[in-house]
């Protein structure tokens, strides 16, 4: 669906006649609040979609093309992507809450993932296996502490500081995230270590009203700060919310 642009350049007009103060944001809505309904906007009960990872990799290019079923109750989520390219054609991974799985149709060989081999590029690109195992909601993993306002790309955003919570072990440390004030999607989102490294960066390029009034982000850019000439595009191309997934699709029977 095609951004309605006359629509934000009129928003953002008002907000400048008006005042930040008197607008868009006037200080009502705390960090938690505002990642609250990030999370609520993120929330997919049971949906499919096709995307694309576009792997950028010191001057090589690659191209994963995939099909994926989510599936949440807002406690456990479960997931499965199967990639459709010809290349990696039927190789699988399949999420159970806290569990993540691959098959490769070569070897017919079923892994779980963990330990170190969480931190590795999933199929080579920026995103880590641990990025896609995180499946709570990031309001269940990090307190939050509203930095301040500013804007990207003339739209108004909130910046918002995480920190992990003392009982939870997620992905990163620290996250500091760039909200979109008026739709709650996250335009921009750095990922820190225990020791104040920056470890990744991802920008959203593309926001799409997916159904009236829900907004969602369709195509980032994921860059590995620790791998240098790297950057991973990923590209939602597709998407049904109200899909009804069959009935055993996301289970270890299928994967194999």
């Amino acid at each position: 669906m095609i951004k309605r642009r006359i629509f934000e350049i009129l928003i953002f007009f008002m907000v400048l006649v008006f005042g930040f103060s008197a607008g868009l944001f006037a200080g009502e809505l705390t960090g938690e609040e505002i990642m609250n309904k990030v999370d609520q906007n993120q929330f997919i009960a049971s949906g499919r979609m096709e995307a694309e990872m576009i792997i950028k990799d010191r001057g090589r290019e690659s191209t994963k093309e995939m099909v994926m079923f989510v599936e949440s109750d807002g406690q456990v989520t479960n997931g499965l992507v199967e990639f459709t390219n010809p290349r990696d054609r039927g190789t699988k991974y399949l999420l159970l809450d806290d569990e993540l799985w691959m098959y490769f149709p070569d070897a017919e060989d079923l892994i779980r993932i963990s330990g170190h081999m969480l931190r590795e590029g999933m199929m080579g690109s920026d995103f880590s296996y641990q990025d896609a195992l995180e499946s709570e909601q990031l309001s269940e993993l990090y307190e939050f502490a509203k930095e301040g306002q500013e804007e990207i790309e003339g739209r108004a955003v909130y910046v918002i500081k995480a920190t992990a919570r003392e009982d939870q072990e997620p992905a990163y440390q620290n996250r500091r995230f760039w909200v979109d004030s008026e739709r709650f999607v996250i335009l921009r989102e750095e990922m820190y270590a225990r020791d104040g490294r920056l470890l990744k960066e991802m920008v959203t390029e593309k926001v799409e009203e997916i159904t009236e009034g829900r907004w969602m982000p369709t195509e980032m850019v994921m860059e590995d700060k620790l791998r240098e000439g790297s950057q991973t595009i990923y590209r939602i191309k597709e998407i049904d919310l109200d899909y009804e997934i069959p009935e055993g699709k996301i289970s270890l029977d299928y994967l194999q």
